[in-house]
């Protein structure tokens, strides 16, 4: 009996075993992001120090970051990861493998505490569990309902036209209250522009796939370019007025969320998931941001007294 409800599973799922190589590879991708992270965090370094508003980044700062090797090796790493990560994307559904980006998370937690000698709490290890417990479900029921669908025009036009409100409020939002806007800000502002970015390689890479490549997969290109650079200024800015765990912990919740609302709004990729899944859906991801906001608050680099000026030495 067990094995006919495991073979009436794998009747029901309907990611091919080409579409779950994007899996791994968006998992080796994660683990990229995390060390990338951290390299490109001690490039930076505190300009403002701590968890100081207004931070910025100059042009001469700019230039110290180029001549800083631990931020280039952190660029290259990152580079590393978007690369596996469109190769995830180039195989499986964005509601699939994009929410796998947390793991990158959990690798931070593990490597902080490896670097700086601190031992975690069974506070940080409940939330590391809470966090995969909740992106192993959320990505096993995509794995069951998500669908691919040729993507209309009409579809990546709502996309672009989407950006452009989210780049001109983020502008708006930056230019007056840029004097006082902090690490949580430019984490959220990062976050929501890489959602777009995730969103616009995956159109990008199918069109080109399937021949598309045409006047509007040359405007999305231009368009995820645009959201790259204004995304990775702003993450650059959450490094200067925050830790890494934050910087993680905000983009792995805000990046994830706004690609998938995409994709399940805009591109339909989660039209055939029943009722009760797309229950499922909700309480899994609301157990891996519970995760995420348990781990970014708990973990003992961050509640550590000092460690915003040891970080600066």
């Amino acid at each position: 009996m067990l094995s006919t409800s495991l073979d009436d599973l794998a009747a029901e799922i309907s990611l091919t075993p080409l579409q779950a190589v994007g899996i791994p590879l968006a998992i080796v991708g994660a683990v990229f992001l995390s060390v990338g992270t951290q390299f490109q965090h001690r490039g930076v370094g505190h300009f403002q120090g701590g968890d100081q508003r207004g931070a910025a980044l100059g042009g001469k700062a700019v230039l110290k970051m180029l001549r800083e090797p631990a931020w280039v090796v952190g660029t290259l790493l990152l580079g590393l990861a978007i690369i596996f990560q469109l190769g995830a994307l180039a195989f499986a559904p964005l509601i699939v493998v994009q929410p796998l980006g947390a793991v990158a998370l959990v690798v931070t937690a593990l490597l902080n505490a490896r670097l700086a000698g601190i031992r975690l709490d069974h506070r940080t290890v409940r939330s590391i569990v809470l966090c995969l417990i909740g992106i192993g479900i959320f990505v096993f029921i995509a794995a069951i309902f998500a669908i691919e669908r040729p993507i209309r025009d009409q579809q990546l036009l709502t996309v672009l036209a989407l950006l452009v409100v989210a780049l001109g409020g983020l502008g708006a939002l930056w230019w007056f209250f840029r004097s006082r806007a902090n690490a949580v800000f430019y984490i959220v502002a990062a976050g929501v522009l890489y959602g777009f970015v995730v969103t616009l390689s995956k159109v990008v890479i199918n069109r080109i796939i399937s021949g598309q490549f045409e006047w509007l997969t040359v405007l999305c290109a231009v368009a995820m370019l645009i959201a790259v650079l204004a995304g990775s200024y702003a993450v650059q800015l959450a490094h200067a007025s925050g830790p890494p765990d934050l910087v993680i912990a905000g983009l792995t919740v805000i990046d994830p969320l706004i690609a998938v609302l995409i994709g399940v709004t805009v591109l339909g990729e989660a039209a055939a998931t029943p009722p009760w899944a797309i229950i499922v859906y909700a309480g899994a991801g609301a157990l891996a941001v519970t995760g995420v906001f348990q781990l970014a608050r708990h973990h003992p680099q961050i509640r550590m007294p000092g460690a915003a000026s040891e970080e600066d030495e």
